[in-house]
């Protein structure tokens, strides 16, 4: 199994505006990564450490603003990898299963198949990498 910690890194450096949903594109900034990474963030989190995919609805000023995908691990704990995305103002409430489909994602598949080539690149990258050995005297 994948690690988290090791996961999140790569997934942080692979975000771009390339990779955002067109909806939130306006808003994204080098600042602000996570803008819009929700969704294809949460299908890459899921193909590599399993579990479900969470959707909750994004409120402005207690108006429904559109959704935000996190996931929960098989352990039970919830990884919300794009959480600071939100402004002030913005509250994500709710949080209910959703099955993935077989098709998943119909959205943005393109910005999830060319967030998923990073990813699985980095690890590569770090599986690749020569480990040394200390040896102690």
């Amino acid at each position: 199994m994948t690690d988290l910690e090791l996961v999140a890194t790569i997934l942080r450096a692979a975000w771009g505006a390339d990779t955002c949903d067109p909806h939130d594109l306006p808003d994204w900034r080098p600042e602000n990564p996570a803008r819009g990474q929700c969704g294809v963030t949460a299908l890459v989190v899921q193909d590599l450490l399993g579990g479900d995919l969470v959707l909750g609805e994004v409120l402005v000023g207690g108006v429904k603003t559109g959704h935000h995908y996190w996931n929960r691990l098989p352990d039970g704990r919830e990884a919300d990898l794009t959480a600071d995305q939100f402004r002030p103002g913005e509250t994500v409430t709710g949080g209910q299963v959703q099955p993935r489909p077989s098709d998943a994602p119909r959205r943005c598949r393109e910005q999830y198949e060319l967030l998923r080539h990073r990813v699985l690149d980095g690890l590569s990258a770090i599986d690749a990498t020569p480990k040394t050995h200390l040896s102690g005297g």
